[in-house]
């Protein structure tokens, strides 16, 4: 799966938030997405009221994959509107993925790929489950810090 290299910028902040004095590493940063073992996931309901949801999750090739059952609400709100947030349980130093989740069959490889890293990330996984539909985030900017604000970043991908 192909990684895509994101423009690096410090965080736009507030004057009284304080100074950004350094950018985070884009390398850092995926590791942190790879290893997180849960995941916060907000939807926007058909009727504009957000909808937020722990998942398990994978970050492989620059996007987050996850499943789950085509009756939940967050699979409803994603149908009708693909614009999603993901972001990782700390929150002082989150990882804040923005961008656009897309329903896709994964093609034998993708599917072994997430097979084995759900098996080595949470014990259990199956590829015939994500040849099923999938959800995978391309993210179209990430934020993140780990020592606010002195190292908060943006991370911008290209479309």
């Amino acid at each position: 799966m192909s990684e895509r290299s994101p423009y690096v910028e410090p965080l736009t902040l507030p004057p009284e938030y304080g100074t950004v004095r350094t950018t985070l590493s884009w390398e850092d940063v995926a590791s942190r997405l790879s290893a997180a073992p849960r995941y916060w996931l907000a939807t926007v309901r058909a009727d504009g009221r957000p909808h937020a949801v722990p998942v398990d999750g994978l970050w492989e090739g620059d996007c987050f994959w996850f499943g789950g059952s085509a009756v939940t609400v967050h699979h409803a709100n994603l149908i009708g509107n693909g614009r999603v947030a993901v972001h990782t349980e700390d929150a002082m130093a989150p990882v804040i993925v923005e961008g656009v989740a897309q329903l896709i069959t994964a093609s034998a490889d993708q599917a072994e790929t997430l097979a084995a890293g759900s098996r080595a990330k949470y014990g259990y996984g199956d590829s015939a489950v994500y040849r099923s539909p999938v959800w995978r985030v391309t993210p179209q900017r990430v934020l993140a810090w780990t020592k606010f604000p002195t190292d908060a970043t943006r991370f911008v991908f290209a479309d």
